[in-house]
């Protein structure tokens, strides 16, 4: 049997969540705290269910503004719930998972975190983090069965009704991303440290990719002239290669065979 804790600092919305769980049969509890204050939502799972085994972090806030009106506050705000947030929750939680050699986290990103967005500087700045993040923690993870990957949903929710037209926040359900999020939840999920986009029945993995690009000459002066005249070769990527597929990054493979 499953086992949650939904958290939401609206006790309405948490306890509306909690009803639907228990309805199919489930265990749910609510917690009603900031996931700023993470070792509390933790702690919730804890004194429950003696144990966490799978982590989404899925809280998140809007304040949308242009990058020359936006305040101080406004950007506080975004990174406080969703960097801070993501932060707090997942470091209560990792001791856990650690020491029962068990654990599944789910990152959540956003397309305009891997692409941009205009007026949403803060949003995809912080979303653009949970990529390095969870990439960092599944090689931490890897000893100990903790496998952590990063998704980019596209829903309806309460977030996003605030700036999409009514009809569309109904037709765009969370029930078509809900099914990703749980095979990657699930303990045979084969892989770690991935993106993926899930949204309206599409899925699909995101990755980084590197250009062939080219090996300066060490033994002459490298100059912003030298860039320029290899640029079309920088920028072509018809060859190009996955970093995670290097043992080693070119630049350090440049430098370990220069002669110096």
């Amino acid at each position: 049997m499953y086992c949650s804790v939904v958290n939401d600092f609206s006790r309405e919305a948490a306890d509306s969540v909690v009803s639907e769980i228990k309805a199919k049969g489930c265990v749910a509890v609510a917690n009603y705290n900031s996931v700023t204050d993470g070792e509390k939502v933790v702690a919730t799972a804890i004194e429950n269910f003696g144990r966490v085994d799978i982590l989404v972090n899925n809280a998140g806030i809007l304040r949308d503004v242009t990058f020359a009106k936006m305040t101080k506050s406004q950007w506080n705000q975004v990174l406080d719930v969703h960097l801070q947030g993501t932060f707090a929750v997942t470091h209560a939680a990792w001791p856990h998972m650690r020491k029962q050699k068990y654990g599944r986290v789910i990152l959540i990103t956003s397309v305009n975190g891997l692409y941009g967005q205009f007026g949403q500087t803060n949003y995809s700045a912080v979303k653009a983090a949970m990529t390095g993040f969870g990439k960092s923690l599944a090689k931490e993870g890897a000893r100990a069965n903790i496998k952590v990957n990063i998704v980019a949903p596209g829903a309806g929710s309460k977030m996003t009704e605030t700036i999409m037209p009514a009809d569309l926040v109904a037709k765009w359900k969370p029930e078509y991303v809900a099914p990703t999020i749980a095979f990657l939840c699930h303990e045979s999920v084969p892989c770690s440290g991935k993106i993926f986009e899930s949204g309206g029945g599409f899925v699909g993995q995101v990755k980084y990719v590197r250009s062939a690009g080219v090996f300066l000459d060490l033994e002459k002066e490298i100059t912003p002239e030298a860039v320029q005249a290899k640029f079309s070769q920088i920028t072509d990527f018809s060859n190009a290669t996955d970093p995670d597929d290097d043992e080693v990054a070119p630049q350090l493979k440049q430098i370990l065979n220069a002669k110096l």
